[in-house]
């Protein structure tokens, strides 16, 4: 128990110091997403690397950027994953191609910095730039899609990362709602840093197989995790039925990368049980 200020900051400075011992288990790393003002609880906790919102950084200016940049590259970890890709713009709909030169300059500017904080992989969910508008062709839609991906894409590459398109449950969007979607349109899209993730979240409240893990192996480069009742950070195996399945699946298939919690808990109650249960579930045999 960390009581103080003092002791706080005396173990995150030695933390700092020391080689960062793995927290993952094999090639997978394990993660957590949370704002820029809980990194250091990542630290503290052992994980191997920090998710934050693309969406939080495009609100920072030079100078708040740069003293986050420092913080982070002072640690024994990085920024591996960004989710939370794009909020202030619609990349579906009548707008988009009005939008697209600001959409571009966004997307320059933030992809840059991602890669400043040394960041592989940036997830687009963001149901909020791609939900359909009413009446809208669907076909349509899909074309924009594309071309949108295209387009980031190319801006990917320049930075070296990937994006991971993710499927979204129906509350959230009302299209790309499923794993089996999103692989179709990473291989329409057939560019090299285009490629998708799994969120369990996701997966489970819309019922979809976890044998898409299997099928889409091949484009899968990262995966969001969250016990489905509740969407909390997970402890234990008996939680879901399902869980050992598809741990079963992410073994199977040598899935290589990171394993980030996405849900609701907090560090000091969840984070050490969260670990646990990641290994547990992830150990061999």
């Amino acid at each position: 128990m960390i009581s103080s200020r003092r002791d706080f900051l005396a173990a995150l400075g030695a933390a700092a110091l020391s080689p960062p011992a793995s927290a993952g288990v094999g090639a997978i790393e394990f993660g957590v997403c949370a704002d820029a003002a809980h990194f250091d609880d990542a630290v503290l906790h052992g994980f191997d690397y920090y998710e934050m919102e693309v969406a939080e950084i495009d609100r920072m200016d030079d100078t708040r950027f740069s003293a986050l940049k420092a913080q982070v590259l002072a640690s024994p970890i990085r920024c591996r994953a960004f989710r939370s890709l794009i909020r202030r713009f619609q990349v579906v709909g009548e707008t988009a191609s009005a939008q697209q030169g600001e959409v571009k300059a966004y997307l320059e500017r933030n992809l840059d910095r991602c890669r400043q904080l040394e960041g592989k992989v940036v997830v687009w969910g963001s149901g909020g730039s791609r939900n359909v508008p009413p009446g809208f062709s669907r076909d349509r839609a899909w074309g924009q899609i594309q071309e949108f991906l295209h387009i980031l894409g190319d801006i990917a590459r320049k930075n070296n990362l990937v994006i991971g398109i993710e499927p979204l449950r129906k509350q959230e969007s009302n299209i790309i709602n499923s794993a089996g979607e999103a692989f179709k349109l990473a291989r329409e899209v057939n560019h090299s840093n285009i490629k998708i993730i799994v969120d369990y979240y996701h997966l489970r409240q819309e019922n979809e197989d976890a044998e898409i893990v299997r099928t889409a192996r091949d484009k899968i480069v990262h995966l969001h995790f969250a016990n489905p009742t509740g969407r909390r950070w997970p402890h234990s195996a008996s939680e879901d039925s399902e869980y050992r399945r598809f741990f079963s699946l992410v073994k199977e298939t040598g899935y290589k990368g990171g394993l980030s919690i996405e849900g609701n808990g907090t560090f000091e109650a969840d984070a050490d049980a969260s670990l646990r249960f990641f290994r547990e579930m992830l150990a061999a045999g």
